[in-house]
């Protein structure tokens, strides 16, 4: 057994030129889910990584005018939801997962929503609309995708400034070719 890595070589040529390609793939609308696509773009493109995010059903929230500023975070359905600040109150409690039937519990989502943005006040992290305007002016492109857009009845009014288009999976075909791919 040896202590060297094993990379495997995929045969791409041009990653050795420098010219890298992300698509990140937003498809959920919730606070949690929103965060991790648009961190990874803007790390991205402050790597100069050329970034395209491309927003298909819940997703849509995180560019739609009328929620993007008020997207949710809910413990239904997330087994891995702790509370670090219980163990201010009791140490020992921080790695204590929350029971699931709490997350049903009338206005259990707005509180568990407004202690997760103030986490994320706290460590200084930008909105989920500033994030948006950041990758904009960083040079990300955003993208809509036509089957969700149509589905859900939005015009393009109700999206954010900077959506480059709303476009077909086909046309997501073409743009992402040869781009790490990342969906969220």
């Amino acid at each position: 057994m040896t202590d060297t890595p094993i990379i495997p070589d995929f045969g791409d040529d041009d990653a050795d030129s420098g010219e890298r390609k992300l698509v990140v793939i937003c498809s959920k609308g919730n606070l949690d889910m929103a965060y991790p696509g648009l961190i990874l773009a803007s790390a991205a493109l402050g790597e100069g990584i050329e970034t395209h995010i491309f927003f298909t059903f819940w997703g849509f929230d995180i560019i739609n005018k009328k929620t993007q500023d008020n997207l949710k975070f809910s413990m239904v359905g997330n087994t891995a939801m702790h509370m670090p600040e219980l163990a201010r109150l009791k140490p020992g409690l921080e790695n204590m997962s929350m029971p699931q039937v709490l997350g049903g519990v009338p206005g259990m989502t707005s509180a568990a929503t407004k202690m997760m943005k103030k986490q994320i006040a706290d460590l200084d992290i930008p909105t989920i609309p500033e994030m948006v305007e950041h990758i904009q002016d960083m040079g990300g492109h955003l993208w809509a995708c036509r089957l969700s857009f149509d589905m859900m009845k939005l015009n393009e009014e109700d999206l954010v400034d900077g959506v480059e288009g709303v476009i077909s999976a086909t046309d997501f075909m073409e743009l992402s070719e040869g781009a790490q791919i990342i969906f969220v």
